[in-house]
């Protein structure tokens, strides 16, 4: 399984996206790098509440106090958009993640003005979802 890319390659390759079709295939391809939800993670205190397709987080926080992220969807393109998410969110501390804006980043790749409405809140669902285990954690 493919890793996900860092902030700055994520961009370049978002750029080299000739359409918004071709982009869309690349966040689909982004949600297949995602390994798999145990059974068990697919719970509701792991759902994010106010995403239409249902979507699951879960956070750890390893031994070096740094954050793992795993999650799905039963959507394609919601399981590619928590998959940009975690790649935003890479290598950070509970404490870092709580500070990090990442909407200049969906500004950036240019994803708040091509998702439809409901997926936009979904994201922002998730961003605060992250945000808040996050903040619970440090």
């Amino acid at each position: 399984m493919a890793a996900l890319p860092d902030k700055e390659k994520l961009l370049r390759n978002f750029a080299r996206c000739a359409n918004w079709e071709e982009k869309y295939l690349y966040i689909i391809e982004l949600g297949q790098r995602l390994p798999a939800l145990s059974p068990g993670d697919h719970n509701p205190q792991n759902i994010i509440q106010g995403c239409q397709s249902q979507a699951w987080i879960v956070m750890h926080c390893n031994d070096d106090g740094v954050i793992e992220l795993a999650g799905d969807s039963d959507a394609a393109i919601v399981k590619g958009l928590i998959a940009i998410v975690f790649a935003l969110y890479q290598q950070m501390t509970p404490q870092d993640i709580v500070a990090f804006d990442v909407r200049p980043w969906f500004e950036k790749l240019s994803l708040t003005q091509h998702l439809t409405p409901s997926r936009s809140q979904g994201l922002e669902a998730m961003i605060r979802g992250i945000r808040s285990k996050a903040a619970n954690i440090s």
